[in-house]
């Protein structure tokens, strides 16, 4: 352990890190994650009408890509945040439920899992960040919203 200290003092952290490993694992998990260091946000800023689909203006603190971190968009009155994400079962315990998974950055029409067709009777449409594996990333940050006057 002494020398592992001695040579970080030598060549600085950059090269421990180069050293001992760590700056390709980093660097793969910098490239998989496109969450800022205080973590991914999203909230729904606008929704309105666009023939029988909703038109929705996100705002986020991240670029949305999905081979990194995107947002799953779902009709909140359905499913709890917990149960849209690939791990609801084995992470959360909950059943999985019905999600539309999307980039599409700033502006989106709901479709898929997100379709009004898909709604049944609920009025609360939400929006959370997810990871590359469909998993959402911090189950506490969410947003919903009532479109009620949209439908």
């Amino acid at each position: 352990m002494t020398r592992k200290f001695a040579i970080s003092l030598a060549f600085g952290a950059a090269a421990t890190l180069a050293i001992w490993g760590g700056l390709p694992g980093a660097a793969q998990a910098q490239e998989a994650n496109a969450c800022p260091v205080d973590g991914c946000i999203a909230k729904i800023t606008s929704v309105s009408k666009e023939g029988d689909e909703l038109a929705v203006e996100f705002e986020a603190n991240f670029m949305p890509e999905m081979s990194k971190n995107h947002l799953h968009v779902w009709w909140g009155d359905r499913f709890d945040v917990k149960q849209v994400s690939n791990n609801a079962e084995t992470e959360h315990s909950v059943a999985q439920g019905d999600w539309h998974p999307t980039d599409i950055y700033p502006s989106y029409v709901t479709t898929g899992a997100a379709s009004v067709t898909q709604r049944e009777g609920t009025t609360v449409l939400c929006v959370s960040p997810a990871d590359r594996n469909h998993d959402i990333i911090d189950a506490e940050e969410f947003m919903c919203l009532d479109v009620a006057d949209q439908l």
